[in-house]
């Protein structure tokens, strides 16, 4: 069986996860700059680096979601993507708002959090969503473990036991938005499932495959010096054994959908070998089996590079837009071309209301 394409390509995508940013020049996001100092990434440089290769090989992207990326402040960023957009369109009338909706930052946990829930609704008719970055197994140890640095916002606090929080995800439906779930393993089994099946109508999105970690271990030996490439093929059912109790109890919630996306930090280096990928191909099939294929939608995650998006820094690898295409019709062979539409393009344009 190959592992390189497929000779099926849809004729359109959705890309229902990718950032833009300019730590080097946006005050708003100072945060974020603390973690990626002057690093910028624009529209333009999506166009190249998605749009463009991908509609050399017949597929046309028909929108975007614009997820956020850890702002000082929602509105400032929403505002600040939506200026950029409009001004591309202006500058080449040939150039498309590819751009549909946007998942807004906002702490769930704030008192006024009604107010900025208003405030950004006010901001674009284009909001569909929210998201507050709440992996935490402890307090951030330097990516050493799966809490993520965007808790250090609020070091060590687990958000998803927070009644603070809970009352801030309760608000969202009175606006009509989504939540993104962005969170580790554990916290599916402990805390997600129970507290999204008390809001049965409120539309949940889980980030990136539900992120099992490194289950194969690292993509390359540090320990022997070599930097040769980690041979292990045995995956870590430990980890395994935690994320398929959460995806479990989460996919037993009809609200709730999945985003496949950003495979390396399941398994680092995951391109380089068969092995790897004949493993992450079982855990996105393993997926669609329990959510089925109504409820998942692949995703690009684009910001900085293909290695960056794809493990968020835990590989200097990663594939490029087309080779992402590839191994995505690769992993559905078999699918009916319904549910391969669905996956692709039909399930985001869903969830994000895209036109």
């Amino acid at each position: 069986m190959s592992t390189s394409s497929s000779s099926y390509y849809p004729s359109e995508v959705v890309d229902p996860h990718h950032h833009f940013i300019d730590t080097a020049n946006n005050s708003f996001q100072s945060f974020l700059s603390k973690f990626l100092p002057n690093v910028t990434y624009l529209p333009k440089d999506y166009t190249r680096d998605i749009i463009e290769p991908l509609a050399k090989v017949g597929v046309k992207m028909i929108g975007t979601v614009h997820v956020e990326a850890m702002p000082d402040s929602g509105v400032e960023e929403v505002t600040w993507v939506e200026q950029m957009m409009t001004n591309s369109c202006l500058d080449d009338d040939q150039q498309p708002h590819y751009v549909k909706g946007y998942v807004a930052s906002a702490n769930l946990t704030e008192d006024t959090i009604d107010q900025q829930l208003q405030q950004l609704v006010g901001t674009t008719t284009k909001l569909r969503g929210i998201r507050w970055i709440v992996d935490c197994v402890g307090k951030f140890e330097n990516g050493t473990t799966a809490t993520h640095p965007a808790t250090t916002r609020h070091d060590g606090i687990d958000l998803l036991k927070s009644p603070k929080f809970e009352r801030g995800l309760a608000l969202l439906e009175k606006y009509n938005l989504s939540f993104d779930l962005q969170c580790a393993p554990v916290q599916l089994v402990e805390t997600a499932a129970a507290l999204f099946a008390k809001y049965p109508t409120l539309k949940v999105c889980i980030d990136h495959l539900g992120k099992p970690r490194t289950i194969l271990g690292n993509d390359v030996l540090d320990d022997d010096g070599s930097g040769s490439v980690n041979p292990n093929v045995t995956v870590d059912e430990t980890e395994l054994k935690v994320w398929r109790e959460g995806m479990t109890a989460m996919a037993k919630l009809p609200n709730v959908y999945v985003k496949i996306s950003m495979l390396g930090y399941t398994c680092p280096g995951w391109i380089r070998t068969k092995e790897r990928q004949e493993v992450v191909k079982s855990l996105v099939r393993e997926t669609i089996d329990l959510f089925g294929a109504n409820r998942c939608m692949v995703a690009w995650n684009w910001h900085m590079s293909g290695a960056v998006s794809d493990s968020d820094g835990m590989s200097d690898v990663g594939p490029d837009a087309v080779e992402l295409l590839d191994k995505f019709c690769w992993f559905f062979e078999g699918y009916s071309k319904e549910d391969k539409d669905r996956l692709f393009a039909g399930n985001a344009k869903e969830f994000y209301r895209i036109e």
